[in-house]
């Protein structure tokens, strides 16, 4: 069984892109809502919560990890894996995908991300690592605005505010917060010049190459919240069909 763990419903674009590479392999998703969002977390925090929602699913059966949330990318250290049962191998984040993809281009790019994921340095890094350059935007509390239903106008507001400077000097736009193609159509009419990367993809791709047919199954999905909201289930709806079960836990 794949788990996927998210602080809400963003995780819900990598679980879409994973289902359609891997539509045997059983899946539980965790959406930690109550503790939403993670954007503006200490790294203390977002380490405990990664650690907890990693055990959680694990309980549940999971033996492949899927980290669909950018902000804890930079929680996933090596040191952390011991404690756990699922291999290093069997764990895959969101930022070695996505930078990997750009080993060789010459685009310019442009990343947006929570204050929690550029304030990590962990992008930062990877591409300075790789000889790309990438140029860092935090855009504060769109990713809450988006988990919690708030009006195309307040978000288009947040979004204008951080990228307007931008548009007319960069390629291509890199979603790095999961919830952000969940509102991909309002990015575009904010930077309309400026191509858009979802990462969910590229994990999903590499999740296919380690995973399969390793996690075959019946083709199962279970989703779990620590909290339950309208928003969440509509979207899961939207995604995957009416009628879908979601269970309330604690982490």
């Amino acid at each position: 069984m794949i788990g996927i763990f998210d602080s809400g419903s963003g995780g819900l674009t990598v679980l879409k892109a994973i289902r359609e590479v891997l539509p045997s392999a059983d899946i539980v998703y965790l959406g930690d809502i109550a503790r939403a969002p993670y954007g503006s977390r200490s790294r203390e925090e977002l380490s405990r919560f990664t650690m907890e929602a990693l055990m959680y699913l694990e309980k549940r059966g999971a033996t492949s990890i899927v980290s669909a949330c950018n902000s804890v990318s930079a929680s996933l250290a090596l040191s952390l894996f011991d404690t756990l049962e699922t291999e290093p191998r069997h764990i895959i984040e969101m930022v070695g995908p996505t930078v990997s993809a750009f080993r060789s281009t010459t685009e310019r790019l442009l990343l947006v991300a929570t204050p929690a994921t550029i304030d990590s340095g962990v992008y930062q890094n990877a591409f300075t690592m790789i000889g790309v350059r990438c140029t860092f935007v935090a855009i504060p509390e769109l990713a809450a605005a988006i988990e919690f239903g708030e009006s195309d106008e307040r978000l288009e507001t947040l979004m204008r505010e951080a990228l307007e400077p931008f548009e007319d000097t960069y390629d291509t736009l890199i979603l790095a917060c999961t919830h952000y193609p969940l509102v991909s159509q309002i990015f575009a009419r904010v930077v309309p010049h400026i191509d858009m990367i979802d990462p969910a993809f590229l994990v999903a791709e590499r999740a296919e190459r380690r995973l399969w047919p390793r996690e075959a199954g019946e083709g199962k999905l279970v989703f779990c919240v620590t909290k339950e909201t309208e928003p969440f289930r509509r979207r899961v709806a939207a995604l995957f069909g009416e009628g879908q079960t979601i269970d309330i836990v604690a982490v």
